[in-house]
């Protein structure tokens, strides 16, 4: 997936829309066509003819090809050396290539374009088995999981934070700053991550279910973590819902949110436990929601999901609080844990 090797840039000149529902990771968006250039191309194209079209866009990408070097180019040397892309490697790369060469710049077009990256994309995680040997970090909602994982990741074992790469931790209340990418933009993110793991180690990834979120894990990864023997970290409720608690505190300043994602689960846990939460929450006793979250909606889902569950309990660490230092030691215990193995 390293396609970028050797390259001083990749510039994708899709539009901007393309661009932002996926694209190759590191890429920079330098659009020949706008949405509405390309829109109105394509209708000439179809309602009066190619040549027309290819009058028009040939104007339109020329004009952004010169407004891209005068603002973003200019300061390039002379053995500068990008890689570009588009749709499918046809006129919008291969124009803007021509005029970058004809400058003195040493331009590759991607061949196949974006299609035949997304194509090693889906066989990666849609036709193969994965290559990684995979241990699953599992514990109840609020057991630092996700925490966990950056701390045993500045220790040096090999982690991908699935819910950091989804934007998104996975539970009802999980939702994070900002929107979750596209499921394109997701795999493609996944597919990088997981090309830069050795497979002669184990890599540690937080038991998730088949989404987080909404977003769907990729089929060859499920299959994988379905199958991936745990570690499991033990914590008392009581030190979980202190943990949620000031992990919810945005949710503290933004209560109409906080009461929206909680009336989701009235078919679930019926609307009197719902009420007594949301009164809860407009009295900011976070951490007797938490606790309330936990003992009547996270901690049974957990135990219904773990009874179709039947993979190796490799170990299990307590820990009877979350606060830094207790996060800090469960986490060299895990490292230890994994480097021996």
């Amino acid at each position: 997936m390293e396609w970028a090797a050797g390259f001083d840039a990749i510039i994708d000149v899709r539009s901007p829309a393309e661009f932002a529902e996926d694209h190759m990771p590191g890429a920079v968006n330098m659009p020949v066509l706008s949405d509405a250039e390309r829109a109105r191309v394509g209708t000439i194209y179809a309602q009066q003819s190619p040549f027309a079209a290819r009058k028009i866009g040939a104007a339109l990408v020329a004009r952004n090809a010169a407004a891209h070097i005068e603002s973003s180019l200019m300061g390039q040397g002379g053995d500068w050396q990008p890689l570009v892309y588009c749709w499918r490697g046809g006129q919008r790369s291969g124009s803007f290539a021509t005029i970058l060469r004809q400058i003195g710049w040493r331009v590759e077009v991607l061949d196949g374009g974006y299609r035949s990256y997304r194509r090693r994309v889906v066989e990666m995680l849609y036709d193969r088995p994965l290559a990684q040997q995979l241990i699953r970090l599992d514990g109840n909602t609020g057991s630092a999981k996700t925490d966990l994982l950056a701390r045993l990741a500045a220790r040096g074992v090999q982690v991908v934070d699935l819910e950091g790469l989804a934007a998104h931790r996975g539970s009802i209340l999980g939702e994070m700053e900002g929107p979750q990418p596209s499921q394109k933009a997701f795999e493609s993110a996944l597919a990088m991550a997981l090309s830069r793991v050795d497979p002669a180690r184990p890599l540690l990834l937080e038991a998730e279910s088949s989404r987080i979120g909404k977003l769907r894990l990729p089929p060859s990864l499920w299959a994988a973590m379905r199958a991936a023997p745990r570690l499991v970290v033990a914590v008392p409720a009581q030190a979980r819902a202190a943990y949620l608690a000031d992990v919810y505190g945005a949710y503290a300043a933004d209560l109409p949110r906080l009461i929206a994602r909680l009336d989701h689960l009235r078919p679930l846990a019926g609307n009197e436990v719902v009420d007594g939460w949301i009164a809860l929450a407009h009295e900011g006793r976070l951490q007797e929601l938490s606790a309330g979250l936990i003992e009547r909606h996270y901690d049974p889902a957990y135990a219904r999901a773990r009874r179709s569950d039947a993979t190796e309990r490799l170990a299990e660490f307590r820990s009877d609080s979350l606060t830094v230092e207790a996060r800090e030691a469960l986490a060299d215990r895990l490292a230890r844990w994994i480097t021996r193995a």
